[in-house]
């Protein structure tokens, strides 16, 4: 027996719009395979929605989203704002809004690394085999959210790093779960020899640690943190940190598996998932049918798995993107020296390559 569930797929801004489609027609194709029932309606937010509504995020996308089971997302950000700091509606005002109205507090982000792509990372292959990190980011707390100043004269800005302490108990919580399912090892980042901030997260972190005396705890100032990511990544299994810490750490994790077109996340709290490739909009490649499809379909298998529960046809997925990968086929940013031109592919072809192997 299927099961029915309403996606709301949200393509946003630049190669959003591309990928993001290759993500609904794979749902698509396993609803089909496998006898569900997936139920799709668009919604825009970000450059987009600013230019045709004047909002980042409608009160008609919102109210789309708190009634789907799910929401597919492409990615978010145009130049226009890159370049004018001063604008006051900017595009990423929609992405963190929806977080909030939907309580998604935490950010998954597993990191694994494909074998066929060792040769695409610029780190060494004998460093990086066998890597498998699964982040969690808090996402409602921290500067993002904090009070933000800037005096009259313009010359002085701040903003407040703040958290709570059932914001970090529930991200821990989360974490400690996930590493019993894997090898019972948790990092916590911090800076907690300068930040207050960091001493409430630390603190906090222990005092949940006591109640997982199977799972192995380690605290790491987030500077060592970003050496040994680099320098030793098979150390950490699950590693959980605040809002600012996780944003950079889990674009540099990046380069362990070659590319953010690589990366998926799932954003979730206790209701609607929010899933979404980790690159941005990259507006100079937009159009061009040149951005990696494949994180946005694997954005779609952590769906499957996280907020359906249907973790055999999220293996599927995944297990065509290994099937498309090992016969050879890549996009530009995934690509080496050593890859065969007839072989480099643009979004619709890699796409395409996916579903002839899901199928």
């Amino acid at each position: 027996m299927g099961v029915a569930k309403k996606i709301l797929v949200i393509p946003g801004d630049g190669i959003g719009q591309e990928v993001t489609a290759w993500g609904q027609k794979v749902l698509s194709a396993i609803a089909e395979n496998f006898k569900h029932e997936f139920t799709f309606e668009e919604g825009i937010m970000g450059h987009v929605a600013i230019e045709a509504t004047g909002n980042p995020l409608p009160d008609e996308t919102l109210e789309k989203a708190r009634k789907s089971d799910a929401i597919l997302f492409g990615a978010i950000g145009h130049a226009k704002y890159d370049n004018d700091p001063t604008l006051k509606v900017r595009p990423e005002q929609g992405l963190l809004k929806i977080r909030k109205e939907l309580g998604l507090y935490a950010n998954l982000r597993p990191i694994k690394l494909f074998d066929e792509l060792l040769e695409a990372s610029s780190i060494k292959p004998e460093i990086l085999r066998g890597s498998d990190i699964l982040f969690f980011r808090e996402l409602t707390g921290d500067v993002y959210f904090g009070e933000k100043n800037r005096t009259a004269d313009r010359n002085t800005a701040s903003d407040l790093m703040i958290y709570h302490r059932y914001e970090v108990e529930r991200i821990a919580r989360k974490a400690y779960e996930a590493a019993r399912t894997r090898r019972s090892k948790v990092c916590s980042v911090d800076k907690a020899n300068v930040l207050e901030a960091s001493r409430l997260w630390r603190e906090v972190v222990q005092e949940v640690a006591k109640e997982y005396p199977d799972v192995e705890t380690e605290h790491m100032f987030i500077d060592n943190a970003a050496m040994q990511l680099i320098k030793d990544p098979k150390r950490f299994d699950v590693v959980v940190t605040g809002n600012l810490f996780g944003d950079i750490l889990t674009d540099e994790a990046s380069q362990i598996a070659g590319s953010m077109g690589m990366l998926a996340s799932a954003s979730i709290g206790d209701s609607t998932g929010f899933y979404e490739p980790i690159h941005g909009s990259a507006h100079d490649i937009a159009g061009k049918g040149l951005a990696n499809p494949l994180a946005s379909i694997l954005s779609a298998a952590l769906m499957l798995d996280i907020s359906f529960g249907l973790k055999t046809e999220s293996q599927r997925v995944i297990k065509a993107v290994e099937a498309t990968l090992r016969q050879g086929y890549r996009t530009m940013d995934i690509a080496n020296k050593h890859t065969e031109n007839a072989l480099i592919m643009g979004t619709d072809a890699m796409g395409g390559k996916v579903l002839e192997n899901l199928n």
